[in-house]
């Protein structure tokens, strides 16, 4: 869920010429940098994000929204977990509680396989949110 809040956060305030910073994006979601930092890096590695070094560095969809389905987003999110070495042990885990999350791996995949990041944009104009202007404003007196 921590990737799909950045990757939608990232669609919502990016543009073709402005990103998304990593810290703009911790203060938004409320999660600290270096929860964000090895996540970030995960969905760049995918080609899902697309990060710009530098002082106006920062992230930005890797291609349209309409091309990034959930799933992606959702499967990157959970192999970073098992990158960063989370592993409960015991024999409930084993036998209940790690099946019980596979079946609901499937489910929720097969869910999101049929949703896109456009989607998600298109529930957020619904729900009355509208992408801040990115572009400058002029005014002419």
């Amino acid at each position: 869920m921590v990737a799909l809040a950045i990757v939608l956060d990232i669609a919502f305030h990016s543009g073709s010429e402005t990103v998304v910073n990593a810290a703009e994006l911790a203060e938004r979601t409320g999660m600290a940098r270096r929860t964000l930092e090895p996540l970030l890096q995960a969905l760049s590695r995918e080609r899902l994000l697309d990060s710009t070094r530098g002082p106006h560095g920062g992230y930005r969809l890797g291609r349209p929204g309409r091309l990034i389905k959930v799933s992606e987003v959702i499967t990157v999110g959970l192999n970073s977990l098992e990158e960063s070495g989370l592993d409960l042990s015991g024999r409930l885990q084993r036998a209940v509680v790690e099946p019980l999350w596979g079946e609901f791996d499937g489910l929720l995949l097969a869910q999101a396989e049929s949703l896109t990041i456009e989607d998600l944009l298109k529930r957020a104009a619904a729900a009355g949110l509208r992408k801040p202007v990115n572009e400058p404003l002029n005014f002419v007196i």
